[in-house]
């Protein structure tokens, strides 16, 4: 088994590598004067059982082309198998046709990686399950409500005033999920509507919160503005704190400001997107480690083992 890696994560991919007991392979992903993408693979991988770990972040064009030609590298140098590893599959909320004339530019991703020459995908937290089906190759989508909840009750002894409160009602599913493994805390909803893309209004909130610490649970921030509304009503409400813990830190533009200048608590994301300066800066922002579940996952694909065990 040998694990490489693109440009989009290379912390976390020497931090699995360092799990996994190897070391990071060769490989050349750099550009040309023109911005056009050169692959070149430094090491024999005749055979060999590859994975490659790259998410498809900001840049998100950038980071997908490095990935499709790294694919086709390890094709055509007659690698055994070729697992392409995306902590964040980006395109993912563009899952549907929302509007007449519009795309489904995740099942155009999906098959790109497929025709590129992956023979299997390993993603963390898809923004929506069916994109599952979307692959016609095996897809293990990874789920980080295991990490949170060990965060959560490593850090809080006392779980008799949490709550765990879901930012939509698309996302109760994952609200229930975080709320089983915390002895089956209540559960809360925040009922908003959203005009268009990155806004968002809060219209009301479902559950009783009074005087109970609430943990707000979704799988992407980006603007944060549907995060920081969310944790204004709920305090509105007589919530004590509202700490979100969120698996995917997109935060584009300004979204590290207003998460700074928010009432949130903390927010905590996981490093399966490579934080920036200014997220490592910010005094409310935590970044939790999904490096021991990723490396895990590598090697029971590898070895032939069962990846939804890690879940039971």
């Amino acid at each position: 088994m040998k694990l490489f890696a693109g440009n989009s994560n290379r912390q976390l991919a020497e931090s699995v590598a360092k799990y996994l007991g190897v070391s990071v392979g060769r490989a050349s992903v750099r550009r040309f004067a023109d911005e056009e993408i050169f692959v070149e693979i430094q090491e024999n991988v005749r055979g060999e059982d590859v994975f490659i770990l790259q998410s498809t972040s900001y840049p998100a064009n950038d980071h997908l082309m490095e990935l499709l030609i790294m694919i086709d590298a390890f094709r055509r140098s007659s690698a055994r198998r070729i697992t392409a590893v995306i902590p964040y599959f980006g395109y993912a909320r563009q899952d549907r046709r929302t509007s007449g004339r519009t795309p489904i530019s995740a099942k155009l991703v999906a098959n790109l990686i497929t025709r590129a020459g992956a023979d299997r995908v390993l993603t963390l937290d898809l923004h929506a399950g069916q994109i599952q089906g979307f692959f016609d190759i095996p897809t293990d989508n990874l789920y980080a409500v295991p990490v949170m909840a060990r965060d959560i009750r490593a850090r809080y002894k006392d779980l008799s005033s949490v709550i765990v409160v879901s930012p939509d009602v698309g996302g109760v599913v994952r609200a229930r999920a975080l709320s089983k493994r915390l002895n089956d805390t209540l559960l809360a909803i925040v009922d908003k509507r959203r005009e268009k893309p990155g806004e968002s209004e809060v219209m009301n909130v479902i559950g009783e919160i009074k005087g109970k610490d609430c943990f707000l649970i979704d799988d992407i921030i980006d603007s944060g503005g549907t995060l920081c509304n969310a944790a204004e009503a709920l305090l509105e409400k007589g919530a004590n704190s509202v700490t979100a813990y969120i698996t995917h830190g997109v935060l584009s533009g300004g979204a590290v400001n207003r998460i700074m200048d928010s009432k949130l608590t903390e927010l905590v994301i996981t490093d399966s997107i490579q934080p920036t300066a200014a997220v490592e800066s910010a005094p409310n922002i935590r970044v939790l480690s999904i490096t021991d579940l990723i490396g895990e996952a590598i090697a029971r694909t590898s070895h032939e083992q069962s990846v939804s065990s890690l879940f039971d």
